[in-house]
């Protein structure tokens, strides 16, 4: 990008396309009753509405001024997100081990999908208890590379 309007430019036409995603496939879920592929598609929509949600905390991130937590608010951040690492931890765990004993392809197929999912979460989880406990050290260089580290296809048609 050249400059940060640019840059801002692009991620407020990227919300615009995230949100045309949801509409489209919410209007097409409708009527379609095989559940592996309404699964996919909804799960497929509401990556769009995090995709948007983190194109507008990008935004957010060039446009706004940080503000500071209070303690309190920072110790019930982490003890929420230390609580989804673990649970995470546990899904990645019950799914690994169940994993291979599924003959079904599709089945295998769509928990294959649901374990990578649960890997990024747990990477990403991760990432976000380091910043907060790092707190007032927190680089917009930490923030792109949380916001974007871990989203596959980074806003590409796939993901």
């Amino acid at each position: 990008m050249k400059s940060k309007n640019e840059l801002i430019g692009f991620l407020k036409a990227q919300i615009k396309v995230e949100n045309e995603i949801v509409d489209s496939l919410n209007a097409g879920l409708v009527g379609i009753k095989n559940p592996p592929v309404k699964g996919v598609l909804k799960g497929i929509s509401l990556d769009s509405v995090k995709h948007a949600e983190l194109y507008a905390a990008a935004t957010e991130l060039l446009t706004g001024v940080a503000q500071a937590l209070t303690q309190e608010h920072l110790d019930k951040q982490k003890a929420l997100v230390e609580k989804h690492i673990r649970m995470e931890a546990e899904l990645i765990k019950k799914i690994g081990k169940v994993l291979p004993s599924v003959e079904d392809e599709k089945v295998k197929l769509l928990l294959n999908a649901i374990l990578e999912d649960e890997k990024r979460h747990h990477e990403l989880l991760k990432m976000v208890l380091e910043i907060l406990v790092r707190g007032e050290t927190i680089t917009e260089e930490d923030w792109w590379e949380l916001l974007w580290k871990n989203v596959p296809f980074h806003g590409a048609p796939g993901g």
